[in-house]
């Protein structure tokens, strides 16, 4: 850090604004000839960049084709049945998946869209509009674009739908490519984030076997959204291009909002960072109110568009906007005193804004009525021990490892393929300079008018905005992805493009350079180049015979009984039967054949939690009138119990399903271990298990009419008169 200290001492010096300017050129200030935005040109640049842009396109068409060629090698896709292709799309994969088949069978485009608003299908008993519950728009999109598109005759549609949903892989490396690009002003760092994100494929992304995931379609809009804002705070920007840059960011924001239910969580996350970023005064308020407003523009768009989901407008990020404007522009002397005056204000500011955040929330959910997105808060409580453990829809995150901390060996395969160091270096050496900026900035000024102009060029020099953003971003998601894990594929792609920025920009250069007392530029622009050559050569050495053995790796998708199911379905079941069991399996269902379903993946919905965990309770022990009631209540025809649910042993104690239901119901659970002293021992049999004996209390009530070594069906009957009443006093009991 030895030349934050001379830059510090330089200031204390009696010398000139322009030799303080001239001392710290290189240092987040330097704005390279290499053009990403049009601008002079020469002939030189035109090629250069072209070349730039070219290799951006390559880079992204190659991980397209990478991703597509392991799908393809993993299931051997384009050989197998189509119900085979269509059990591969697993869990809630399966749902979003199946409105895309059901936009083509319907009978026109207008009859389709109708179907999805007046749906009653996905839930029995209900009729939902799926394009307000669901963000299920892209599929609306690709739908009437395979129609209206001369395609049908050589292109299936399941793979006109995999393939859109690689070819956003493309656009996502892009856009980080630019990002990195932007903020380094050479295209090798472009080219470096994307070799590594291709090469922390496993860390980067799961597309090829969770091709639907509304994550895929999502987290490509918001790198270019990244991008948008990195171009938006480029020092010295012209008006149109800040018009343009502004029109982008709203347009990616709100494609971003559109395809991911979790879009207000990301983005308060964002509104978090340029909160900082303005209590640091690193950006102006103009900027600062128009990266707010984009947002609250862009979720309100998606609110119209989903028919007035209440969802958004009781969201955080949009209280907290609010909140943060609000008490913004009440506060007009926030900025203003000495260094611990201020210091004292920023603190109170935050909190009186953090405190009119949660008032605006809480009230605006209690006037909407909205508990679609409880279930997340109790699973935030639960998981640092500030609520109750033995809520079931908290304990089905919290016992999952992909919503548990980071593991070791993600930090470990990001250190394998030299991501992490140049990171972490970058990471230290940014964030020492923002933090001597941001005091830089808090001192009180003196002197004369014109001296303060001059004091307000220093600062915009001394750190570059949109640098600083990138900084922020990084590091607070960097933070959610440690402490929940499915949440680190928003992180490491953006954390490709910083840790290229910190090798092929000129902070850590000149920082060295100067260290070592040297101020060859020739020498330093040679460094700035060849170094990102040599790790890409050694990452080819490395990684390129890799590549290739993983790509030679031949699979075939291979699931006989869960085929030999949905055939059993499709051909033994009346075609409005409806089915209950475990939500990942009844996607697959609604999929495959059509039928109707009892409950489904997504969650965010509080009478379809509450009708989940009352369908769960056939994996719970309770007594066969009781689960006759609770599915007959749901809708169910038929039944499907999973042995690898009611013998799981893929959880731990405490974490399988079943153990989930007893705490909830207050039983002892099963097997050796410790239980909770006000847990009692359950009155009836675990019913999945007690079932297959077919004694009389089951068969009575329940036909079994298909089993194979994974599954059993069992029809409902209807119950006799005689125990109508028995079985409602039993229920009420519980």
């Amino acid at each position: 850090m030895t030349a934050l200290r001379q830059r510090k001492g330089s200031k204390g010096k009696e010398s000139t604004l322009a030799e303080f300017q001239s001392h710290h050129t290189n240092c987040c200030t330097d704005l390279h000839t290499e053009k990403v935005l049009p601008g002079d040109w020469s002939w030189g640049s035109i090629i250069w960049t072209s070349v730039g842009w070219s290799m951006s396109v390559g880079l992204g068409l190659l991980c397209c084709i990478y991703l597509a060629t392991l799908h393809e090698n993993d299931l051997w896709f384009s050989n197998i049945k189509d119900v085979e292709r269509e059990i591969s799309f697993r869990t809630e994969c399966g749902l979003y998946y199946s409105y895309f088949k059901q936009m083509l069978q319907a009978s026109s485009i207008q009859e389709g869209i109708s179907d999805l608003i007046h749906d009653n299908l996905t839930e029995s008993k209900r009729t939902i509009n799926l394009l307000q519950r669901m963000n299920i728009y892209q599929e609306v999109f690709l739908s009437i674009l395979y129609r209206l598109l001369p395609v049908q005759s050589y292109l299936e549609p399941v793979y006109f739908y995999i393939y859109t949903v690689f070819s956003l892989q493309a656009v996502y490396v892009i856009a980080l490519y630019l990002t990195a690009w932007l903020l380094s002003g050479s295209w090798l760092a472009g080219v470096l984030t994307g070799v590594w994100y291709i090469l922390n494929r496993v860390d980067t992304t799961r597309v090829e076997f969770t091709i639907s995931l509304r994550e895929n379609w999502s987290l490509p809009f918001l790198a270019l959204q990244v991008a948008a804002i990195s171009c938006y705070l480029r020092p010295k920007l012209t008006a149109l291009k800040q018009m343009v840059m502004v029109w982008l960011m709203y347009v990616t924001t709100f494609c971003f909002c559109l395809t991911w239910q979790f879009n207000q969580f990301i983005l308060l996350v964002q509104a978090l960072v340029i909160y900082t970023l303005d209590c640091l005064n690193i950006l102006t308020a103009k900027q600062v109110t128009t990266l707010y407003l984009v947002q609250v523009s862009g979720l309100l768009s998606v609110w119209l568009l989903q028919f007035c989901n209440s969802m958004l407008l009781g969201s955080l990020v949009l209280s907290f906007i609010v909140a943060a404007l609000f008490i913004r522009r009440c506060q007009s002397g926030l900025k203003t005193g000495s260094l611990l005056v201020r210091l004292g204000k920023l603190l109170l500011h935050t909190a009186v804004v953090l405190f009119l955040t949660f008032t605006i929330n809480y009230l605006a959910k209690k006037v909407l009525q909205l508990r679609s997105d409880e279930h997340i808060f109790k699973f935030i409580k639960s998981k640092f021990a500030f609520g109750l453990t033995r809520d079931f829809d908290a304990s089905l995150y919290l016992c999952e490892e992909a919503f548990g901390l980071l593991p070791l060996e993600t930090v470990e395969r990001l250190a394998g393929t030299l991501l992490l160091y140049p990171y972490i270096v970058t990471l230290l050496l940014l964030s020492g300079i923002m933090a001597v900026t941001a005091l830089h900035n808090m001192r009180p000024r003196q002197g004369s008018a014109e001296e303060s102009n001059g004091a307000e060029e220093i600062q915009e020099v001394v750190f570059r905005p949109d640098v600083a953003y990138n900084l922020l971003h990084t590091l607070f998601y960097g933070l959610l992805a440690f402490s929940t894990m499915r949440m680190k594929y928003i992180w490491t792609g953006h954390m490709c493009a910083v840790a290229a920025y910190g090798v092929c920009g000129m902070e850590l250069w000149t920082l060295l350079f100067n260290t070592l007392r040297c101020n060859n530029k020739v020498l330093l622009r040679l460094v700035r180049y060849a170094v990102p050559l040599v790790i890409i050569g050694s990452l080819y050495c490395k990684f390129w015979p890799k590549l290739m053995e993983e790509l030679s790796e031949l699979r075939e998708f291979y699931d006989p009984d869960t085929v030999e199911l949905m055939t059993w379905i499709s051909t033994k079941t009346p075609k409005y039967a409806v089915f209950a069991g475990s939500m990942q399996l009844l996607a697959g269902i609604k999929l495959c054949t059509g039928r109707g379903l009892t409950n489904h993946p997504h969650y965010e919905d509080k009478d379809l939690r509450d009708r989940t965990r009352q369908v769960y309770q056939v994996y719970a022990q309770r007594s066969p009138e009781d689960v006759h009631s609770i599915l007959r209540a749901a809708g169910a025809d038929y039944v499907v119990l999973e042995n690898s649910i009611c013998y799981e042993r893929r959880h731990r104690r405490g974490c399988r399903l079943r153990d989930l239901l007893d705490l909830s119901n207050g039983h002892i659970m099963d097997g050796p271990g410790e239980n909770d002293p006000d847990l009692i021992s359950a009155p009836h049999p675990r019913f999945c298990e007690a079932i297959k004996t077919d004694a009389a209390a089951y068969a009575s009530l329940f036909t079994r009419v298909f089993q194979n070594k994974t599954f059993h069906v069992y029809r409902l009957k209807k119950k006799r008169k005689k125990s109508t009443k028995s079985s409602s006093e039993t229920s009420v009991t519980q």
